[in-house]
């Protein structure tokens, strides 16, 4: 979450979280450019880094000690982290195209997507193939097959296909792992092979080392076949160009790599296998505005597809975008010519080449472990923040155009003078969807205020919320922001009507203003209309930081409004979304979020109420409340008071967002934690083995988009809880009941 006076003078997007992406990220990290924006995309929150794979397939790591947060790192870098997947390029607008979320615009774009193995010329069954890359797909996928090797009735095929170090790496770690995760009977059932279309093995390294693991393979049992390009996938075989038919049950696809399609779709120059072309200070040629490294990259001198050259090659990336930013001379990419080549046989063991020189040993697969293991804690355990930069950008990052644009903005004014200029809204209105409800009356002519009718027989419910961001994400922002303002209209039966929007832009020049207001609004509208209400209007301003509310409005019949007060003892208490977004967040800020933590709350955060009302509904709920920034006891409270009753709560029970006992565990708790702790004094049987149970402290915890807390007559209680979760509220549970109160202020007991 950004928050600076310098204003936001050009993009850098960094596509994909590959070997050369994370030395930027901790580069402009250390030194950061004034002006200059970053904004990663990668399909997962983490990567996995592919020096670890083999030891993690073999099991001598877990997949947590073989992979990079990237969250951490990109809130270290200030950059915005997007799990997404890019799907195209415009250059002539300077957009790139997601699966999720609107173009994300960019001054400098970036691309180390790493490749995936070819299956070009393959045909058959396809889909049966298992790509060793991306890797995260693979893991997944390789973890599927592995648990269906038990109790095997038959011999099982496991074919790799490739013939380099990485196949030889792959298919002995796998071995490694059958044989100590698998029963003996089952492990003898496997049967391993390996196929390469050249006329032997590791083409690329000496004959001493193709001699060793020729020799290896085989007296491990693994058959290796040479020559063997492959052509066909059947149901349970595979076929080489020479019509010969192997029996394969599983294939694991390791052959040359490929490219995506989308950069040469965009006009980008690329080579015969759709890699993109850049000079030797990793540019573009094509394309100034566009760099590329590591798999992704075509160099105008050559250079192997290998993870070495990626590591090397980022601190060569780093310096050029800088330089590219603030209009400085470009370096080349020098690559090495000789280099360390560690191979693990899967046993703890391996061999080391370097040019025609050959070892091997234990000691070598330690000296790798150790290499590694350096290099995930540059990534992982990274120093302390520098101090913020002073405001003012870095030289050479304006043009003539843009500094006359920056020189009126260092004259801003405050009130009506600090609104986002008409231009810009008029645009950005033209882009957006529009929705109209009923009860809006359009009027001919440009009213300062909305107009709304409120039906006969109905009420007008009304509610505001206002926050600053806590993800570096507009689109996202303004999803989240609308569906927490709506979860107030949803917790009194209220149907969504209209809503008029507040929002504060940070300091930008106009273009990403436009970019950042459109990004932000159409999250918003998205999520009004799906919920049949209409954006009737709003106000913008500059600010620091971005910030977003809204004020909305729904109606209802006053017979069917849901009330705080309407609970009864005996009443079952539902919350149908787990909690935790408070301390989840305030790790974030820390930098000790885990990122999947963080996306598995953004998702539950938007995910509306709307079906979860209906479903109260049909079960007689007595009341309703949504929890929000009071927290669970917080709003619990008001509902006890509004009905006269006291509470019981199981703690066990409480629904918990992943990594929030950690966080908890952790001592990290919302700014607003001490405010709400004063609700304590309302538990009556507070003890010191209360105080210390694990989930104790999310009673405080202030809620973003949170859950629905709903009274229910007990007998409908199952019932209703089974219904929320088919209906996609996975995590809704029973938490107590509401009791008779028997003193003149509502009190809970904890269990």
């Amino acid at each position: 979450m950004q928050k600076t006076n310098t204003p936001i003078v050009k993009d850098l997007v960094l596509v994909g979280a590959g070997h050369a992406h994370l030395a930027v990220l901790r580069r402009f990290a250390m030194h950061p450019v004034p002006g200059l924006r970053l904004t990663l995309i990668n399909p997962t929150t983490y990567a996995t880094y592919s020096g670890c794979l083999p030891g993690y397939l073999a099991g001598h790591y877990t997949q947590h000690d073989s992979r990079i947060d990237l969250a951490p790192l990109a809130q270290y870098a200030t950059a915005r982290l997007y799990p997404d997947i890019v799907t195209g390029l415009d250059t002539a607008h300077s957009r790139l195209h997601t699966q999720h979320r609107p173009p994300i615009r960019y001054d400098l774009l970036s691309i180390n997507t790493g490749s995936t193995p070819s299956l070009a010329g393959i045909t058959g069954e396809v889909t049966r193939v298992i790509p060793v890359k991306p890797i995260d797909q693979f893991v997944t996928r390789w973890q599927q097959a592995l648990s269906h090797l038990q109790n095997l009735t038959r011999p099982h095929h496991l074919a790799v296909v490739g013939g380099g170090a990485g196949s030889i790496e792959l298919i002995l770690a796998l071995q490694h792992k059958i044989q100590h995760s698998l029963t003996q009977t089952d492990a003898q059932q496997i049967q391993y092979h390996l196929f390469s279309q050249d006329a032997t093995l590791l083409p690329q390294h000496p004959a001493a080392v193709q001699r060793h693991f020729t020799q290896g393979l085989l007296a491990r049992g693994i058959q290796y076949h040479t020559h063997a390009r492959v052509t066909h996938i059947g149901a349970d075989t595979l076929t080489t160009a020479d019509d010969t038919r192997y029996a394969a049950d599983t294939i694991l696809w390791a052959t040359h790599a490929s490219a995506p399609d989308w950069p040469r779709l965009a006009g980008l120059s690329t080579d015969a296998d759709g890699f993109v072309q850049v000079y030797d200070t990793l540019q573009s040629v094509s394309h100034p505005n566009i760099f590329a490294a590591g798999d992704i990259a075509a160099p105008t001198t050559p250079c192997p597809k290998s993870g070495v050259y990626a590591v090397r090659q980022g601190p060569v990336l780093a310096n050029n975008l800088r330089r590219a930013a603030t209009g400085g001379r470009l370096r080349r990419y020098r690559r090495q010519q000789n280099h360390l080549n560690l191979i693990s046989t899967g046993d703890q063991y391996a061999l080391a080449t370097r040019g025609n020189r050959t070892i091997s040993g234990k000691w070598l697969w330690h000296l790798k472990d150790w290499i590694d293991q350096r290099f995930l804690q540059r990534y992982n355990q990274l120093p302390r923040q520098p101090e913020p930069t002073p405001p003012q950008l870095a030289p050479g990052m304006l043009d003539t155009h843009t500094a006359i644009e920056l020189k009126q903005l260092s004259l801003r004014c405050g009130g009506c003078g600090a609104k986002v200029g008409s231009t810009i809204l008029h645009r950005v209105l033209q882009r957006l969807p529009t929705t109209r409800h009923p009860q809006l009356i359009s009027a001919e002519h440009a009213d300062d205020a909305a107009i709304l009718s409120v039906p006969a027989g109905h009420c007008m419910v009304q509610s505001v919320d206002y926050f600053r961001a806590f993800i570096d994400d507009p689109y996202r922002f303004g999803a989240i922001a609308t569906h927490h303002a709506l979860g107030d209209l949803y917790a009194m039966g209220a149907e969504p009507q209209s809503a008029l929007a507040i929002a504060t832009l940070p300091y930008a020049r106009e273009a990403i203003t436009e970019h950042t207001l459109y990004e932000l609004m159409l999250g918003a509208t998205e999520v009004l209309q799906a919920s049949g209400a209409a954006l009737a209007g709003g106000h913008t301003s500059e600010g620091a930081e971005l910030a977003f509310g809204l004020t909305v409005n729904g109606i209802v019949p006053p017979d069917q409004i849901l009330h705080k007060g309407g609970m009864q003892p005996g009443d079952a208490l539902i919350l149908n979304k787990p909690l935790g977004t408070g301390t989840l967040l305030a790790a974030a800020m820390r930098g000790q979020a885990s990122g999947d933590w963080i996306e598995a709350a953004v998702t539950q955060m938007l995910q509306s109420q709307q079906a979860a009302v209906t479903i109260l509904r049909q079960h007689g709920v007595h009341a309703c409340t949504d929890i929000t920034g009071f927290g669970l006891l917080g709003h619990l409270l008001e509902m006890l008071q509004a009905a006269t009753c006291s509470a019981h709560i199981q703690l066990d029970q409480l629904p918990l967002l992943n990594g929030v006992p950690d966080t908890l565990a952790a001592g990290i708790v919302s700014s607003l934690q001490p405010a709400n702790l004063r609700a304590r004094r309302a538990i009556h049987n507070l003890s010191d083995a209360i105080a210390h149970h694990p989930h104790y402290p999310v009673l405080f915890d202030p809620q973003t988009a949170g859950g629905l807390l709903a009274a229910i007559p007990a007998q409908q209680a199952a019932a209703c809880v089974a219904a929320l979760q088919h209906h996609g509220y996975a995590h809704t549970r029973i938490i107590g009941h509401a009791d008779r109160s028997t003193t003149p202020t509502p009190q809970v007991t904890l269990t």
